[in-house]
């Protein structure tokens, strides 16, 4: 990093509000001076007006995810119900503040990405095939960091912390999840993600060092608000920080 000092990266906060505070006052309290955001900042059954609403106050650099662009792109019947209930909650300046948001970004010399460069659905450091999710080989991570000459890429997309260094230097890091430890996917071949642990992740970044974080939040008031939502899915991933059977 430059002189700016200490970095926060977070992710996938699926306006879990409470997770979000609490990260943040992790982070303000170790000394991060700067944040940025990786992407799926609202989806889901929570709070992603409040979210939101926090967000751009704080004016982070910020990404968009998959869930941004489906929000705004997709028509409401073909929406999943976590990207329906979002979109609904959402006024028109949250929305233009979701549609200003690259899907890539520079910062210092590191790349953020949600997914990969090349799709926002793709996992960077964990490939699915027919039998489930694995961690990827070095030679798959290379193949998707292509020839981008940044030393260190930050994803998020597949809700799962963890850090890889290749042979040629560069460094590729997912935070985790602010706001998910856990969910069930049926593409691009059904598979689970989970970290079987409900605290809220985020890294922090120490000129090319990450390090990530696991932090307590109060997961039983969003398991709560899942559940009125008619989410138990959500509810059972935010008690539990495990997907349902």
């Amino acid at each position: 990093m430059s002189a700016g000092g200490m970095l926060a990266v977070l992710s996938d906060i699926h306006g879990n509000l409470p997770a979000l505070e609490a990260v943040i006052a992790d982070a303000q309290a170790v000394g991060a001076k700067r944040f940025v955001n990786l992407g799926d900042s609202l989806s889901g059954p929570l709070w992603p007006s409040e979210t939101a609403t926090l967000l751009m106050r704080l004016d982070w650099s910020t990404i968009a995810g998959n869930h941004e662009r489906q929000l705004l792109t997709d028509a409401p019947e073909r929406m999943n119900a976590s990207d329906r209930f979002a979109r609904a909650a959402l006024d028109d300046a949250q929305l233009d503040w979701l549609a200003a948001q690259p899907a890539t970004l520079g910062l210092d010399g590191i790349r953020l990405v949600h997914g990969t460069v090349r799709s926002d659905v793709e996992q960077l450091l964990e490939t699915v095939e027919p039998t489930g999710l694995r961690a990827a080989t070095d030679a798959e991570i290379a193949a998707r960091l292509g020839d981008d000459p940044a030393m260190l890429t930050l994803c998020g997309h597949s809700h799962l912390p963890g850090v890889r260094t290749l042979g040629d230097g560069r460094t590729a890091a997912n935070p985790g999840s602010v706001g998910l430890q856990a969910y069930r996917e049926d593409l691009p071949f059904p598979h689970v993600a989970q970290t079987g642990d409900p605290r809220a992740r985020y890294a922090l970044v120490r000129g090319m060092q990450v390090e990530l974080r696991a932090i307590a939040y109060d997961h039983a008031t969003a398991a709560a608000k899942a559940e009125r939502e008619g989410r138990d899915d959500w509810a059972l991933a935010l008690r539990t920080g495990s997907a349902p059977d």
